[in-house]
């Protein structure tokens, strides 16, 4: 079983999720080192401005296929955030990305702490997150899914099925909404085990500390089609919970610095223009998004406000 672990989680680290700390298109291997475009400006000049002089942004993301991760195949980062930023931020005059690897739960803080500019990570907008980071309107939106092992032992189809049954664990990533969710369905703390990423979830739930991994469905898709996990599978079907009398689905977008509201407001532009149009559906098909992921008329105001329910 330790050989089946270790292999399996430097396939996924080696296929999807990458193997370098940050990464840029210019093949940079010291983005670390380097100030966000915010960091030290000239005076008066805004985060934008900054970033248009310079040519270049980075971009905090948290190497969760299909929403941003490294290629290895081509030692650069992808994703479904990722290539919708180049197009818009590009529009914008901003012509190339650096990205900053970081643990999800700690996106936020490095994006206040300015080490980067934007999160581009598929991102939920939740009335909590808004109160520490300013978001663009969403570009897709999806329900939820469970890992299990293989002919799903435990028969785990819902985070309902979880709380009836007392001797399971449930593993979350760190600082994902899933842990929240959890919380609001009375699921005990001492059953939900927090793992640092998407890896050591997957191998988690295979040694068995976790009976389910819950994630987005598209990440759990994103995963059962790129990994050898024969032992591991999608819990088919699966229901959302339900909270606050609503079915949860969840909205990603990009998280800005609550200073960088004209920024915000500059990208939202483009990306209206941007969202559902044929480009936009090539660009994401290769990561698994359709027309039914669309977000249609939800923005990120109504999603700070908690209309609809907000979910990652």
């Amino acid at each position: 079983m330790t050989h089946i672990l270790k292999t399996t989680k430097w396939a996924v680290l080696a296929l999807s999720l990458g193997l370098m700390a940050a990464c840029s298109d210019s093949d940079s291997d010291d983005s670390a080192a380097k100030p966000s475009a915010a960091n030290n400006p000239p005076a008066a000049q805004s985060t934008l401005e900054a970033a248009k002089a310079a040519g270049t942004i980075r971009i905090g993301y948290a190497n969760e296929a299909p929403y941003a991760y490294m290629d290895s195949n081509s030692n650069r980062i992808t994703g479904e955030a990722v290539e919708i930023a180049r197009v818009v931020l590009k529009r914008m005059g901003i012509n190339e990305v650096e990205g900053v690897l970081t643990e999800f739960g700690s996106l936020i803080p490095g994006l206040q702490a300015k080490r980067f500019d934007i999160i581009a990570a598929g991102m939920y907008v939740t009335p909590e997150r808004c109160q520490q980071a300013a978001f663009s309107n969403p570009t897709y939106g999806v329900g939820e899914s469970f890992l299990v092992q293989k002919g799903n032992p435990k028969k785990l189809h819902s985070y309902e099925d979880l709380v009836k049954q007392d001797d399971t664990k449930l593993g979350v990533v760190v600082g994902a909404i899933q842990s929240e969710y959890a919380r609001k369905m009375d699921i005990p703390l001492d059953r939900v085990v927090v793992f640092p990423d998407v890896v050591s979830a997957l191998s988690g739930v295979q040694a068995g500390r976790a009976d389910a991994y819950a994630a987005t469905a598209m990440t759990i898709n994103d995963l059962m089609n790129k990994t050898a996990a024969g032992d591991l599978e999608k819990a088919e079907p699966f229901t959302d919970p339900v909270i606050d009398g609503k079915s949860v689905r969840g909205y990603g977008a990009f998280a800005f610095r609550k200073d960088d509201q004209a920024f915000v407001d500059a990208f939202n532009a483009e990306l209206a223009k941007f969202i559902g149009t044929e480009e936009h559906a090539k660009i994401v098909e290769p990561f698994g998004f359709t027309k039914a992921e669309l977000p249609g008329d939800v923005t990120a105001a109504k999603l700070c406000a908690g209309e609809p329910a907000a979910g990652k």
